[in-house]
């Protein structure tokens, strides 16, 4: 009696540890699938519980982040974009659009150190940066004449 007791209880911890692991997947890629079919909003739903089951999933973050960039709510996007990089410093996606914030709010010494740490990084966004320094210096010498 006793062995079918803690085999019913090891089952069933089992299959709730099972349950909790695929519940993150789940949530993530169900509001990756909203995302990508512009329901920001059930979308942003989806990526928060997915951080509530792990709070260190930075893809969560980095999706949050670029729905709160298309609703136009820089503060939020800014937050999400450091938890980003907090949790996974090397991420090119979260480094480039911590950038472009920068250079919206002409903190050029900003793009400049994260342009560095973007140039070690970079995979699939490189050519991006190239965009990104000459708006820069695009800038830069405007501001310098002033």
């Amino acid at each position: 009696m006793n062995k079918i007791l803690k085999f019913t209880l090891l089952a069933y911890v089992g299959a709730n540890l099972l349950n909790f692991s695929f519940g993150n997947d789940n949530f993530f890629n169900k509001g990756l699938e909203l995302y990508k079919n512009k329901k920001f909003e059930d979308a942003r739903f989806m990526f928060e519980r997915s951080i509530v089951f792990n709070p260190k999933d930075s893809k969560s973050y980095l999706y949050l982040a670029k729905i709160y960039n298309v609703e136009k709510n820089q503060k939020k996007e800014e937050k999400n974009l450091e938890a980003t990089l907090l949790i996974e410093p090397d991420n090119e996606e979260a480094i480039l659009m911590t950038m472009k914030i920068a250079l919206e709010k002409s903190n050029y010494s900003k793009v400049k150190e994260l342009s560095k740490t973007f140039v070690k990084v970079c995979i699939k966004l490189c050519d991006e940066n190239k965009g990104v320094l000459e708006t820069l210096s695009n800038i830069e010498p405007k501001n310098n004449e002033s």
